[in-house]
């Protein structure tokens, strides 16, 4: 086992470092980036629990599902509203799939605790590094893991990769005074959010210093503008540059990957692992 050690999420235990685990997303709204909105469907929670079980079955190792969009000049949505797209989601997910780890996107500590009452095994934080703590102190009275995010309201920065690694720090520091066990704490350097294409770019060259934090990572460039505005295509069109990130990410020492399309970046991940972890064997 790795320096890393174990999580427990749910109905199952993470060993960190053994190879790299595929986060799939749920996105129960109906403005996400990527254009997968799930409520432009006409049976939301149907349409979500489909694309649930097949991500499952394509070999995703944990689900994350999310009732507000992130992207850039999204409709805020408020409390009701994310608790009303969010909750039927995860209670039918949970029913369908119940040994699959499923962690709730939310910056609403309301939403965060039905989420967890419904089925819900941890909590995934944008705002990891900001100045509430509300969801530290659920996740810590809840025992549940946290995935701490790095994010800033305005991009700016004089060290880029040292001050995202002192706030993600001083996020762990918080978090475990409040109780949240070290062990049952993620990072995420929050690609996308509260940073410049030329920033992302940087902070995926420089993945492997963030190992610094003694945490598993988690790399969430998905689609992401990002790896358009380098390729001058569509959110639809970023197949092959998420790919590429996704193998580079391992390299630079990730452990967890989260994406939209779950069967190709189960594959690239298992052939950078026979690289990089040395993970595969040959069958006799």
């Amino acid at each position: 086992m790795s320096e890393l050690g174990e999580t427990r999420i749910g109905p199952r235990t993470f060993r960190w470092g053994e190879r790299t685990f595929v986060m799939g997303i749920l996105n129960v709204t109906p403005d996400s980036f990527s254009g997968d909105g799930l409520l432009a469907a006409e049976d939301a929670v149907g349409a979500a629990v489909a694309q649930a079980v097949e991500m499952a079955e394509e070999g995703a190792d944990l689900l994350d599902i999310g009732g507000e969009s992130s992207r850039p000049g999204h409709a805020g949505v408020d409390e009701d509203e994310e608790l009303r797209r969010t909750i039927p989601v995860v209670r039918a997910v949970r029913a369908a799939l119940p040994a699959m780890p499923l962690t709730i996107d939310t910056t609403k500590p309301g939403v965060a605790a039905a989420a967890l009452d419904a089925g819900a095994d941890a909590i995934n934080d944008i705002w990891g590094v900001g100045e509430d703590d509300v969801l530290v102190r659920l996740a810590a009275a809840r025992e549940v893991p946290l995935i701490v995010m790095h994010n800033r309201p305005e991009p700016r920065y004089r060290d880029l990769v040292g001050e995202v690694i002192d706030d993600l720090r001083r996020a762990i520091e918080r978090a475990a005074r409040a109780g949240v066990p070290r062990v049952n704490l993620i990072v995420d350097p929050g690609i996308g959010f509260g940073k410049m294409a030329d920033h992302n770019l940087e902070l995926l060259r420089r993945l492997g210093e963030l190992r610094l934090l003694g945490r598993p990572i988690l790399l969430g460039t998905s689609r992401k503008s990002t790896l358009g505005k380098v390729l001058d295509l569509p959110a639809d069109e970023r197949l092959e540059a998420t790919l590429a990130t996704t193998a580079l990410g391992i390299a630079g020492g990730v452990d967890i990957v989260r994406v939209h399309d779950v069967l190709e970046n189960v594959r690239a991940a298992r052939m950078a692992d026979a690289i990089v972890r040395g993970s595969w064997r040959e069958a006799t």
